[in-house]
């Protein structure tokens, strides 16, 4: 594993000690170059109870890229009607080290716009 990968694996390991003493759903999100990802865990990290990601049929629009803030903000409103569907409103948004910008901060945006609160 490079040293980026590292730091980024550490931050996030920081902020889910914290999110685990919270008590809450976590949305967690990640990225690749191609897709973006999102997944909603129990309050212990046991197991995904929601998930949506640029994968999934119908989240994309025929030949257009899933890596992009558009792609972001459709799997951030997505997995927030999941949620709101079964009866989950609050989250703690954990990023998974990866910085507050581009299409994570698209996500979180669209997450909370469709009814989550963090």
């Amino acid at each position: 594993m490079n040293e980026k990968t590292q730091n980024r694996l550490r931050r996030a390991r920081r902020s889910r000690s914290k999110i685990t003493r919270l008590g809450v759903h976590r949305l967690t999100v990640y990225r690749t170059a191609q897709h973006t990802y999102a997944q909603i865990f129990t309050p212990d990290g046991s197991s995904v109870v929601v998930s949506s990601s640029t994968l999934q049929a119908g989240v994309l629009e025929t030949g257009k890229h899933g890596g992009n803030v558009d792609a972001a903000k459709r799997v951030g409103a997505l997995v927030a009607q999941a949620a709101l569907a079964k009866g989950i409103t609050h989250v703690a948004f954990d990023r998974s080290g990866f910085i507050f910008h581009g299409r994570v901060k698209a996500l979180a945006e669209s997450a909370r716009e469709a009814g989550l609160q963090f």
